[in-house]
């Protein structure tokens, strides 16, 4: 499984930015993705986490009702939409894969172990 993120940037406090993680490899209706973020200093966090056949996604508490993670089956790509962004949002953020049978999300680092590389989301005050 290959994955790669795209889509950050800098945008001003209150904008949005729409990251996208273009697969490969595999047929993903059995996968859980995952988007996560470093900031410096601080740990690598989830933020949120779909399965790639549907159901509920997982957001984490600091972006409920900002951020919305979807994915396109035809193209294979996940997307995180991120809106009202905050100064605090500021960090690498990753793509991440897991294989998960039982269409439930992943929300653990530690289980997933496919990674795409970062892709820097800078929000200005």
């Amino acid at each position: 499984v290959q994955l790669q993120a795209s889509g950050g940037g800098l945008v001003q406090a209150g904008g949005s930015l729409r990251l996208s993680c273009a697969a490969s490899g595999r047929a993903f209706s059995t996968y859980v993705l995952g988007w996560f973020r470093q900031a410096p200093g601080k740990e690598r966090e989830i933020v949120a986490a779909l399965h790639w056949s549907g159901g509920s996604p997982y957001y984490g508490d600091s972006v409920k009702g900002r951020f919305t993670i979807s994915r396109d089956n035809a193209k294979t790509t996940g997307y995180l939409r991120m809106t009202g962004l905050k100064p605090e949002d500021t960090a690498v953020y990753y793509c991440a894969a897991v294989r998960r049978g039982d269409g439930m999300v992943v929300t653990a680092l530690q289980y997933y172990n496919y990674w795409g590389q970062g892709t820097q989301v800078t929000v200005s005050s």
